[in-house]
C-alpha cells in the first residue's frame, strides 16, 4: 500500500494519502492550510483519484482545505459529529485570541459530510478502516486504523491526528480540550494496540506504539486500565 504525505501550511499539518498498490483510488487525511494545490499535483502525477477525506478532528489546521478538496473531486468528508460544528465555525475551536487570525474568512461544510462513531468500520477506496473515538484534544478527536501488508507481514497503522505524537501528546488548553480525558483516550484506545503498530500523527514524524510506550514522557505510568 502507498502511504505518503506532506506538511501543509504555516501549521505544518501532515496531510496523508493512502492507496492500495497499483490502485487508481485513494483516501486523503487532514488537508490543512494550503493543501489543495500540492495535493492536486501529487494526485495528478500519481494518477490517483481521491474517494474520501478523513478528518481526525475539527481544528482548522487539519480542516482548512476540506471543502475545496471535496468540491474539486466530488467526494465526502468523514468526521466525528462532536467536531462537525468547526467545519463552518472554526473559531469556536481555537478561542478568541487565535480566532482573530481568521476574522472575515468564510468556511463551509463540504456538500456531503458523513458522521462517524466509536468503533465504526467502513471502507473507502478499497481500504478498510476502524474508527476509535479519542476525546481530549477536542471532543470529536478520532484515530483511524487500517492494516497494510509489508515484507514482514501485516502491519497496523494508526492515524492519530493530534491525540498522540512522536514524543508528545496533543494540547488540551483549547476549547473542548481535557488533559485527563486525553490521557484516558490514549490509555484505552492506543496503548492496547500492538507495539508494532505504526502511528502517523498530525504533526511531526512517524513512530510506533512500542516506541511511545517506552520513551514518551507524557505516557509514564499510564496503563490501559486508566
Amino acid at each position: 500500500m502507498l502511504v505518503t504525505g506532506f506538511p501543509a501550511g504555516m501549521f505544518q499539518t501532515n496531510c496523508y494519502i493512502l492507496a492500495h498498490d497499483d490502485a487508481k483510488e485513494c483516501v486523503v487525511v487532514d488537508p490543512g492550510q494550503d493543501a489543495v494545490e500540492p495535493l492536486a499535483q501529487f494526485l495528478s502525477q500519481s494518477e490517483l483519484e481521491p474517494k474520501a477525506v478523513l478528518l481526525t478532528h475539527g481544528h482548522l489546521d487539519h480542516t482548512w482545505s476540506v471543502a475545496p478538496v471535496c468540491e474539486r473531486y466530488g467526494i465526502p468528508a468523514y468526521i466525528h459529529p462532536e467536531d462537525r460544528y468547526m467545519l463552518t465555525d472554526p473559531g469556536r475551536g481555537i478561542g478568541p485570541t487565535m480566532g482573530q487570525f481568521i476574522a472575515g474568512i468564510e468556511f463551509r461544510e463540504p456538500a456531503e459530510v458523513i458522521d462517524l462513531a466509536d468503533g465504526d468500520e467502513f471502507s473507502t477506496a478499497g481500504i478498510d478502516f476502524v474508527l476509535d473515538h479519542t476525546p481530549g484534544h477536542t471532543q470529536g478527536s478520532v484515530v483511524f486504523r487500517t492494516e497494510i501488508t509489508t515484507e514482514d507481514g501485516p502491519l497496523q497503522i494508526a492515524l492519530t491526528g493530534d491525540t498522540l505524537f512522536q514524543g508528545s501528546i496533543g494540547r488540551s488548553d483549547l476549547p473542548g480540550g481535557n488533559h485527563e480525558q486525553l490521557l484516558r483516550s490514549i490509555a484505552r484506545k492506543l496503548l492496547v494496540l500492538d507495539d508494532a503498530t505504526a502511528i502517523l500523527p498530525g504533526h511531526g514524524g512517524a513512530s510506533s506504539i512500542g516506541q511511545e510506550r517506552a520513551a514518551n514522557p507524557f505516557l509514564v505510568g499510564l496503563t490501559t486500565s486508566q
